[in-house]
């Protein structure tokens, strides 16, 4: 499979591992201190060919997906869940199977800058997914359906709204996964 796409990944472990399955080159950050050439280079990659943000799903690597989402817009995001992407010592898109990267690729998206709000604060709470003693596992549910990684409440909250989702249209994703 042939990537048009630069990917900004972590380290040289995550260029080996996806040049290994896929056809594509990468920008790798080296850390979380992202240099200013670095962003220089991901902000030409941007708007050249594009860019897809593939960061390991723990802080690190969602401090870098914010950085970069929010000096450089119109950035695509893959993500890859935590329990996909491990060994027992270590996270990261290096661990990761082949099919896995393959389907979190394939469910990548951009995120809109300054969305419009389509769920109100208070949709969000009454969905059960903030306050309750089950909100943790419905966010999953919701991060889970639509390639989100692990967001905390309020991460999960505007990642929806980037994403124009609505209140009937979780409730919808809820109810199915209870049933």
């Amino acid at each position: 499979m042939k990537i048009k796409e630069f990917i900004v990944v972590e380290g040289k472990n995550d260029t080996n591992v996806l040049q290994s399955y896929f056809e594509c080159d990468t920008i790798e950050t080296h850390g979380t201190h992202l240099s200013k050439d670095t962003l220089k280079q991901i902000e030409i990659a941007a708007n050249t060919r594009g860019v897809i943000i593939f960061t390991d799903p723990d802080f690190p690597g969602e401090k870098i997906r914010t950085t970069i989402n929010q000096k450089i817009p119109g950035c695509k995001n893959a993500y890859i869940e935590k329990n996909k992407a491990k060994t027992s010592k270590k996270v990261g898109v290096e661990h990761a199977s082949k099919e896995d990267l393959f389907d979190a690729l394939q469910h990548m998206f951009t995120y809109e800058n300054n969305p419009r709000e389509t769920l109100s604060w208070q949709e969000y709470i009454d969905l059960g997914l903030s306050g309750r003693d089950d909100s943790s596992s419905k966010r999953e549910i919701i991060a889970k359906h639509y390639y989100l990684g692990k967001p905390n409440a309020k991460t999960l909250y505007k990642r929806l709204n980037m994403l124009h989702l609505t209140k009937e249209t979780l409730e919808a994703i809820l109810e199915d996964k209870k049933g």
